[in-house]
């Protein structure tokens, strides 16, 4: 397993690199187009502005990051060629790729750099955390990008991605409402891929940019972002070659089995590596009940981990009751739950917490909000709904599409509770301090502290942890703060998913590195 990433000496990369575990195929063949599923719907077409997977999926065909990662998160330059880090962790110098163009014909400069770093810091809930620490970076020139730190950030060289710190045109940003800005829904990039319209409800077109800088890259003409919503219908498309590559266990669990009988499908695990995926309920912390404490144990003593896992999960995923995922295993708190599935338990402290039972057994009412992403979170939901009722809590269950899922819970404010899925991504200063920080409860901003915690100890511990350069110091306080969550639960960590990605066997090299579909796609070719 991973551990964090420590830079107290100069690190160089070269412009040539392999990638371990990719098996010699055949020369790539040019043509065809790719049908590539996208569900739920992305909000907006670039990261810069959210942290939606969703996003995270289209994002990198167009937009690139200074920086990609291999599967052992060793980074591979990408617009950037080489690098360095001081010695105290405080600046990094990033020599940039000469000649390349962004999609309206103007040149990639070290200016576009600066502009996307500092942006991205101001308008990402995850950026805010992951490049708090700096303060300014220099374009000394042209292909020269020096980003300056008030304190060391030894993860921050794991940050550089497509989808965690996208390289956006200056010229077309600079002076406009970066939330509202037109290209946030029709992005010009460096990448691939080309934009060339959404229909909405209906498919993102991307087509072959004749001008990329890797060239013969990449091989295939279009690549067609289909949004399928129904779940059954993404399962026909695959099989009948309406749909190439789906991530993200597209169809539902149920139907793996089957698809794994199909002669002209496949199934690939790998490419998660760069964001392990949390799924928790999260509850408003302003809601009258569930501001109670023995509230919220009353509830995770209701629910059984193991039917999540093997009955609404199909077994493909893995026990995380703690905030950090077993994936991050030099970070993830082994202590065992200390809330196990017990119903007496919990009737007995919502008695302590003084709801008693009404005449007709119920003490009181809350609605669940689901996020829309497959079909399993609302299979979550009808478990929830059933699990509480035992305990005299009536759950009416809330569903809608996923923007106005993330304006109700993220804006408007308007839930109770809700169940979905969080990445953790490569540590956990980006990944989860977002998720417990009081500073990232922002009221707009999604993917944040949507809880509204805080917890002054928790703050100092992500705070510290966030800047410490010694790994043992960083495991012990992040132990402390998974500790805290234990006791405060501001929300409630259930399971860690065991994600697939089903393809048709005709796609080839889409898993290049540790992101897998989420990356650009350059190097898929068909065979025809």
């Amino acid at each position: 397993m991973r551990k964090s990433i420590l830079l107290p000496v100069l690190i160089l990369a070269s412009s040539v690199f392999s990638i371990p575990g990719q098996a010699a195929e055949a020369t790539p063949q040019r043509g065809g187009t790719l049908n590539f599923l996208a569900e739920p719907e992305p909000p907006v077409l670039t990261s810069l502005v959210s942290t939606s997977g969703a996003v995270m999926k289209v994002n990198a065909k167009v937009i690139e990051g200074l920086l990609t990662y291999d599967f052992n998160m060793q980074p591979i330059p990408q617009l950037a060629t080489s690098w360095a880090v001081s010695p105290d962790g405080k600046q990094y110098t990033f020599h940039l790729r000469k000649g390349v163009k962004w999609h309206d014909g103007q040149d990639f400069t070290s200016a576009d750099v600066a502009f996307s770093i500092l942006t991205v810091k101001q308008y990402n809930s995850r950026a805010q955390g992951t490049f708090a620490n700096v303060t300014e970076v220099k374009t000394p020139d042209p292909y020269t990008a020096i980003l300056e730190l008030s304190k060391p950030a030894p993860y921050l060289l794991s940050a550089f991605s497509a989808n965690e710190a996208p390289m956006v045109p200056k010229h077309l940003y600079e002076g406009t409402d970066i939330m509202t800005n037109p290209h946030n829904t029709a992005p010009i990039g460096t990448g691939p891929f080309i934009f060339k319209e959404w229909v909405r409800g209906s498919h993102i077109l991307y087509v072959r940019n004749p001008n990329y800088w890797d060239k013969p890259k990449p091989y295939v003409d279009q690549l067609v972002v289909k949004i399928i919503p129904d779940a059954a219908t993404r399962t026909i498309a695959l099989e009948t070659g309406a749909l190439d590559l789906g991530s993200d266990s597209p169809v539902p669990l149920s139907e793996i089995d089957r698809i794994k009988k199909n002669s002209k499908l496949g199934i690939e695990t790998r490419g998660y590596g760069y964001s392990p995926t949390q799924t928790r309920i999260e509850f408003n912390l302003d809601n009258p009940y569930l501001k109670n404490l023995k509230v919220r144990q009353a509830i995770a003593h209701s629910i059984n981990i193991d039917v999540l896992k093997n009955v609404v999960w199909y077994g493909y995923a893995v026990k995380s009751p703690t905030p950090i995922t077993p994936e991050l295993a030099a970070f993830h708190d082994n202590t065992p739950s200390p809330y196990a599935f017990d119903i007496a338990k919990a009737n007995a402290l919502l008695d302590e917490a003084g709801f008693p039972r009404q005449a007709n057994g119920i003490r009181f009412k809350l609605v669940h909000d689901y996020m829309p992403y497959g079909d399993s979170f609302k299979r979550v939901a009808e478990y929830i709904k059933s699990s509480l009722a035992k305990v005299g809590i009536e759950v009416t269950i809330r569903s809608q599409d996923f923007a106005t899922f993330i304006k109700r819970v993220y804006t408007d404010r308007d839930f109770d509770f809700d169940n979905g899925s969080i990445s953790n991504l490569f540590d956990p200063a980006v990944g989860v301090q977002r998720l417990y920080w009081s500073k990232t409860y922002k009221p707009g901003v999604p993917f944040g502290n949507g809880s509204h915690y805080s917890n002054p100890e928790v703050d100092r511990l992500l705070e510290q942890a966030a800047i410490e350069t010694d790994p043992a110091k960083r495991v012990e306080m992040y132990q402390q703060f998974q500790r805290i969550i234990a006791t405060d639960i501001p929300d409630l960590n259930l399971l860690q998913i065991n994600r697939q990605t089903i393809y048709n066997k005709r796609v080839h090299n889409f898993l290049t590195d540790i992101q897998g579909v989420n990356g650009s796609l350059a190097d898929v070719w068909l065979e025809q």
